[in-house]
């Protein structure tokens, strides 16, 4: 059961409750003139070893001044329920939008990505928050630069019977099971996983069936199974601004666990380069990587340069 329940006060903002249910979202809390609000999490949440989460999501401020203040009440509301630790901005677990956009850079905001004011960062310090992960978008350009390691990986995965191919449309539904099948897999040991059941996952990816170009998105198998996949989609961004498409953004990449796939990400990661200047690109985004991630940070050091931050911060509640 969700319960609402508001600061005191008479006005309170416009909120889709139907999302907030949706989401399991144990409680939604709002300043009575409508200057910030969010959402909170503790009975269905990330599962942390020596702790209980207590997540923030849903989070929208006019300041980080409001911002701070929604943040300190959403604090004592998790300490009432027995949590330790407070995590945030997440909208429930981390297949939904999460993190705070810390380092902006010169590039103007991509498709599919999670965009706040400058000041968002500023709330949560205020709030007593502390960065708990980092994360980068890096950008390249040279699309024609190739890693030695790729051909070599290649190769070999080749011998052992690994294939690559684009996605069908005509089994669209099919090879995004695939996809799903792999990610559940690959994303298990992240942190702040927690398992999302595969008709949710159809319908987060179901949506974008006629924005995608079949050549970005790439689908690893081996011995008849998925074993690999790389979901990249063109910057729909740059056309809302009234410019052409030349930027790809590479979403997700995902491999099976275990030495036999070793190199797989780097394949992908160039064939999605090769199929970008193909289809006239001139530019790929590595969207979103978790900077803890050692392999990834350098795949994507090695292609591009950063051009944006993020983070997610959380506070030990008691």
């Amino acid at each position: 059961m969700n319960i609402f329940r508001f600061l005191p006060g008479e006005e309170i903002p416009e909120f889709d409750s139907a999302m907030v249910a949706a989401q399991l979202a144990d409680e939604h809390c709002c300043l009575a003139d409508g200057s910030a609000r969010c959402s909170l999490w503790w009975s269905v949440v990330p599962s942390v070893p020596d702790e209980r989460l207590g997540v923030i999501g849903h989070f929208q401020a006019s300041s980080a001044q409001m911002g701070a203040l929604v943040l300190e009440y959403a604090q004592r509301r998790l300490r009432e329920h027995g949590c330790t630790r407070a995590v945030g901005p997440m909208d429930g677990n981390t297949w939904r939008r999460y993190r705070v956009l810390s380092e902006r850079g010169g590039e103007p905001p991509f498709y599919m990505e999670p965009d706040n004011p400058d000041w968002w960062q500023a709330a949560f310090v205020e709030a007593g928050f502390s960065p708990l992960a980092e994360y980068s978008s890096s950008l390249v350009c040279d699309l024609s630069r190739r890693d030695p390691r790729a051909c070599r990986a290649r190769d070999r995965l080749e011998a052992d019977g690994v294939t690559v191919r684009s996605i069908d449309p005509s089994r669209f539904e099919a090879d995004l099971q695939s996809i799903y099948e792999v990610s559940v897999e690959s994303f298990t040991s992240n942190y702040l996983y927690t398992p999302l059941p595969e008709s949710a996952f159809m319908e987060q990816y179901l949506p974008y069936r006629d924005k995608i170009r079949p050549e970005l998105v790439l689908l690893a198998e081996w011995a008849g199974g998925p074993v690999g996949y790389l979901f990249a989609i063109p910057d729909y961004a740059e056309a809302m601004r009234g410019e052409p498409i030349q930027t790809v953004v590479g979403k997700t990449l995902a491999v099976r666990p275990g030495r036999r796939f070793g190199g797989l990400g780097l394949v992908l990661v160039e064939r999605l380069h090769e199929q970008t200047q193909e289809l006239g690109f001139s530019r790929v985004i590595h969207a979103l990587q978790h900077e803890q991630n050692g392999r990834v940070r350098k795949l994507s050091g090695f292609f591009g340069n950063v051009m944006r931050r993020y983070a997610l911060y959380s506070r030990r509640l008691a």
